[in-house]
C-alpha cells in the first residue's frame, strides 16, 4: 500500500484518485480518450513548459470539498492542480468548446495554409487541434506574418512563419544540451525564434528539437520533401549507442530508411531522447536492429499505411488488387517514377528532378 496522500477528482462525470499534486491536464490522461484537453505547449518532460497555447482549458465547476464555489474564469488544465473532490468540465462545457474554438482562431492567425507541402502534414498537432476544434473559415483580414526560412544548423531548417510560439524547443535546448544557441527574440507580435548571428545548432542531442516541435517549423533537413510520412512504415528498432539508449523509430519504404525519430508515446512525447549520431547518421537497416512494426492509432493517417498483420491473409488482398499489396514490395520494382539505382534517402537535401536525369 503506497502512503502517498491522494486526492479524488472529477472530470466530465467520470471519477479519478490521483496523486497530490496532480495537473488536471495529467489526471485527465489518466482517464484517457476524449475526457483528455488537447495540449500545444505543455510537455511533461520539460520543466517549466506549459501555459501558453491556452488549448487546454477547463471549467472547474467545483473546486473542493471544503470549498465547492466553482472558479471564474476557465483555467488552464496544464498549470492547475487537482483539490480534493474537484470536479472539471471538458468536452462537457460550452464554455470550454466555445473558448477552444477561439484559442485555434488565434493560433490560426498567422499560420500559413501550406500542409500540402509541409513536412509535417499527417503527424502535425495543430492539424488534429483545428480540424477537432476549428472553424471552416478564417475572420482575419489582414496580411500574415511571413519570415524568411532560415537554416539554423546543418540539418534543421527554421520555418518561423508556421511558429507558434509554444517555446518548447527553446526548453529542450535549454534543458538537454551543454549550451543553447536560440531563443525567443523581440516582444509581443513581433516575438520570434531564432539565433544570435545566424549561430548555428550543433549541440550532439539538439535534433530533438524537430520532435517537440508540434508543427513544422523546424524540419529535418534530410527528410524535407523525400516522402509522405503516411507512405512510409513506423518500425521500432534499437541499436549499442554511447550517447543515448539507442531507442528509435525508423520510417521506412522497402528497405529504404527516410527518417530517424525518438519514439513517442500515446501524447506524442518522446520516450526517451536520441543523439544526433542515431537520428542524422544512421539511415541503414544493417545500422539497426529492428523490433518490429511500431503501433498506430487506428485514427491516425498514418495507419493506412500500417501493414501489420497483411502477411497473414495475402489471399484476401490478392483477390481484391489481383497482386501482391505494394508496400510490401521494393517501390522501385513497380515505379517508372524514381531510378532503382537512386536511394532517396541517401540523397543531401530534398530529392529534385535533377537527381534522375541521364
Amino acid at each position: 500500500m503506497s502512503d502517498t496522500p491522494k486526492f479524488k477528482v472529477t472530470v466530465d462525470n467520470i471519477s479519478i484518485e490521483v496523486p497530490v499534486g496532480t495537473t488536471i491536464l495529467n489526471a485527465a490522461r489518466m482517464i484517457g480518450g476524449d475526457v483528455t484537453p488537447p495540449a500545444m505547449c505543455y510537455y511533461s518532460k520539460l520543466d517549466g513548459s506549459g501555459g501558453k497555447c491556452r488549448t487546454c482549458l477547463v471549467e472547474v465547476s467545483k473546486g473542493s470539498e471544503k470549498d465547492p464555489r466553482p472558479m471564474p474564469k476557465l483555467v488552464a488544465s496544464c498549470r492547475t492542480t487537482v483539490m480534493d473532490g474537484m470536479e472539471v468540465k471538458n468536452i462537457t462545457s460550452e464554455k470550454v468548446v466555445d473558448a477552444r474554438k477561439g484559442v485555434v482562431e488565434f493560433l490560426l492567425l498567422n499560420h500559413p495554409l501550406d500542409c500540402p507541402v509541409c513536412d509535417q502534414a499527417g503527424e502535425c498537432d495543430l492539424q488534429n487541434l483545428s480540424y477537432e476544434h476549428g472553424n471552416e473559415g478564417t475572420r482575419y483580414e489582414f496580411p500574415r506574418r511571413t519570415f524568411e526560412k532560415e537554416d539554423i544548423g546543418p540539418y534543421i531548417q527554421l520555418h518561423m512563419t508556421r511558429c507558434i510560439m509554444c517555446f518548447r524547443c527553446v526548453y529542450t535546448a535549454e534543458q538537454l544540451t551543454n549550451r543553447r544557441e536560440h531563443g525567443i527574440l523581440e516582444r509581443g507580435d513581433h516575438a520570434q525564434i531564432s539565433t544570435m548571428l545566424n549561430k548555428a545548432l550543433d549541440n550532439e542531442f539538439i535534433g530533438n528539437v524537430i520532435d517537440v516541435c508540434p508543427v513544422g517549423a523546424l524540419t529535418d533537413k534530410t527528410f524535407r520533401f523525400k516522402n509522405r510520412v503516411w507512405f512510409t512504415k513506423p518500425m521500432d528498432a534499437h541499436r549499442d549507442c554511447s550517447c543515448c539508449k539507442g531507442k528509435v523509430r525508423l520510417w521506412m519504404r522497402g528497405d529504404e530508411v527516410y527518417r530517424v525519430t525518438a519514439r513517442k508515446d500515446q501524447w506524442g512525447e518522446v520516450e526517451d531522447w536520441i543523439c544526433n549520431e542515431c537520428r542524422f547518421q544512421k539511415k541503414s537497416t544493417k545500422d539497426w536492429v529492428i523490433e518490429g512494426p511500431t503501433k498506430v492509432a487506428r485514427n491516425s493517417v498514418i495507419a493506412q499505411g500500417h501493414y501489420e498483420g497483411t502477411k497473414k491473409t495475402p489471399i484476401v488482398i490478392d483477390k481484391v488488387i489481383g497482386k501482391d499489396p505494394k508496400f510490401l514490395l521494393d517501390i522501385h520494382d513497380i515505379s517508372d517514377v524514381n531510378k532503382p539505382e537512386i536511394e532517396l534517402s541517401k540523397i543531401k537535401g530534398p530529392a529534385h528532378s535533377n537527381d534522375f536525369k541521364d
